[in-house]
């Protein structure tokens, strides 16, 4: 049972590839270049975030205060160094 459900989530992923694959082509076909996600924050509001935290505010209610995850919190801390 659990090798016929890996299986079929195998078989799902492979077809969530190709139909990027497509897309991402298509948009090169029209000149569009791909550039992923937009960043959650601008550098300003960035740059508030990471004062903030340099004070040692509660890391998680920054992250609710600016709308982004925890993680995306660390990784905008991270970047500073």
């Amino acid at each position: 049972m659990f090798t016929m459900l890996s299986a079929f989530t195998q078989f799902e992923r492979s077809l969530i590839k190709e139909r990027q694959r497509e897309g991402i082509a298509l948009a090169k076909a029209k000149g569009t270049v791909y550039k992923g996600r937009k960043p959650a924050l601008n550098t300003e509001r960035i740059a508030q975030l990471r004062e903030q935290a340099a004070t040692g505010a509660n890391r998680t209610k920054l992250a609710k205060k600016f709308g982004i995850s925890r993680e995306t919190l660390y990784q905008y801390i991270r970047l500073q160094r």
